[in-house]
């Protein structure tokens, strides 16, 4: 419905209701008035309807909510780094990152104390396993160490009779 038809709607019933005497007669009058104006509110709304669908062809109005083409909003962008820590038994630790699948860094030495560190700040369930490795890494080479030792003394000593 279009506002003059509720307009005018309203102002027939308010001139009925004012008008209206007691008898029935008036009664049934007004109400033929009112519904004659409510068969012309549709006729209007219609009339109405046409010019409008005639606009949108020619000039569309913007829809409600967000736009669904054309954002000018920036999107996140993920970036996907790939970074590989390899450690050997001897205590040797390697970094490797990748871009994607472009090499950023490729065979870096790392100390295994800065791997140890940089997993207790990622997380504690990294830094377990990698501990455990430094350690058992550490315990090889001190093994390794007390038998360069005990090579070294054996050198000596034959040194020592070499020169006597």
């Amino acid at each position: 419905m279009t506002v003059d038809a509720l307009t005018r709607t309203d102002a027939v019933s308010e001139e009925a209701a004012t008008e209206a005497p007691v008898d029935s007669t008036p009664q049934a009058e007004t109400t033929s008035e009112s519904t004659e104006a409510k068969t012309e509110a549709p006729e209007a709304s219609g009339s109405s309807e046409t010019p409008a669908e005639e606009n949108t062809a020619e000039s569309p109005k913007p829809k409600r909510g967000r736009p669904k083409v054309a954002t000018t909003a920036k999107k996140t962008r993920t970036v996907e780094l790939t970074l590989t820590v390899t450690g050997t038994a001897d205590g040797e630790w390697q970094a490797e990152l990748k871009n994607g699948s472009k090499w950023v860094a490729k065979g870096l030495e790392i100390p295994a104390a800065a791997v140890s560190r940089a997993a207790k700040e990622l997380h504690a369930d990294l830094s377990g396993p990698i501990d455990e490795v430094i350690n058992a890494a550490r315990e090889l080479q001190a093994a390794k160490v007390a038998q360069l030792e005990a090579e070294l003394e054996k050198a000596k000593l034959a040194l020592a009779e070499l020169d006597a």
